[in-house]
């Protein structure tokens, strides 16, 4: 019967409250949550790679980066959001720019917040970037993979018009038409294939060449999320840009870019060679 159900489609979009707990007018959102669980497991996991022999970054160093991580995370993800994808609405209405509850991050943006975090922390610590990088980057994976799957509970950033059996038709779709479940195809892709990558690399000892799992991070991540948008339907506001690629296609080309470049100079490196950079 499940399988008759599905191949007959769309699938029934399972209307999930974005709300996880509410307590009289206070509300937690699972948007909130992702966000929170993904910096705590990122930062624990991140943790147990500093306890490891060697590493040029301490555990409580690890522990202070957590809340530098944080302010990155959030005014870097909002700021870009901004930016890059909303910015007449948000000069229109300045107020609403405070309502992060409502979603609105940019990961590209999130990303630059963290790497401008990591370069003042690692120059006021005296640790090597790259070392911090690495340590950061196998991580990164889980919090994309909780966020889109609260971007699928909120029922948005969702697909293309779609004729395959699990299109779904989304609650706030104005055309009511079945769509890719595209939150979910990038939870895959940007979370859970990405980290098995990155965390495969690690236990191949990928850590001895330092940049290294930092340039896979950059270019897998601006490959998924290119793969990904083909799927996604363009931010309204925005529609398709140049050469009919979309905002995230566009930002995640300097990523793949800068991956490639971290990369070549990491296997140029003897392994295990102290990087000469900070």
């Amino acid at each position: 019967m499940f399988l008759a159900s599905l191949l007959a489609g769309p699938l029934p979009y399972p209307a999930i409250d974005p709300v996880a707990v509410a307590i009289g007018p206070f509300a937690i959102r699972w948007y909130a949550l992702a966000y929170v669980t993904g910096l705590l497991l990122a930062w624990r996991l991140a943790l147990r790679l500093a306890r490891r022999p060697g590493s040029a970054v301490s555990p409580e160093a690890t522990d202070d980066f957590l809340v530098w991580a944080i302010l990155g995370v959030i005014l870097g993800g909002r700021l870009g959001y901004i930016l890059a994808y909303n910015f007449d609405q948000y000069m229109a209405t300045p107020l609403a720019i405070l309502e992060v509850w409502h979603g609105g991050m940019s990961f590209h943006g999130g990303m630059l917040g963290v790497v401008l975090a990591v370069v003042l922390f690692c120059r006021r610590r005296g640790i090597p970037m790259l070392a911090l990088g690495d340590m950061i980057a196998p991580q990164v994976p889980i919090g994309l993979f909780l966020g889109r799957l609260a971007n699928f509970v909120n029922a948005e950033l969702y697909g293309r018009p779609a004729d395959v059996p699990w299109a779904m038709v989304f609650p706030t779709d104005p055309d009511q038409v079945p769509r890719h479940p595209s939150q979910l195809y990038q939870a895959g892709l940007e979370g859970l294939v990405l980290l098995l990558v990155l965390q495969v690399l690690l236990a191949a000892g990928g850590l001895r060449r330092r940049g290294l799992i930092t340039g896979i991070f950059l270019c897998g991540y601006g490959v998924a999320r290119i793969i990904g948008e083909f799927f996604r339907a363009p931010d309204p506001q925005l529609g398709f840009l140049w050469g009919g690629a979309t905002m995230g296609q566009l930002l995640s080309l300097p990523m793949i870019v800068a991956g490639l470049g971290l990369l070549i100079w990491s296997l140029r490196r003897p392994a295990g060679a102290p990087a000469k950079t900070p």
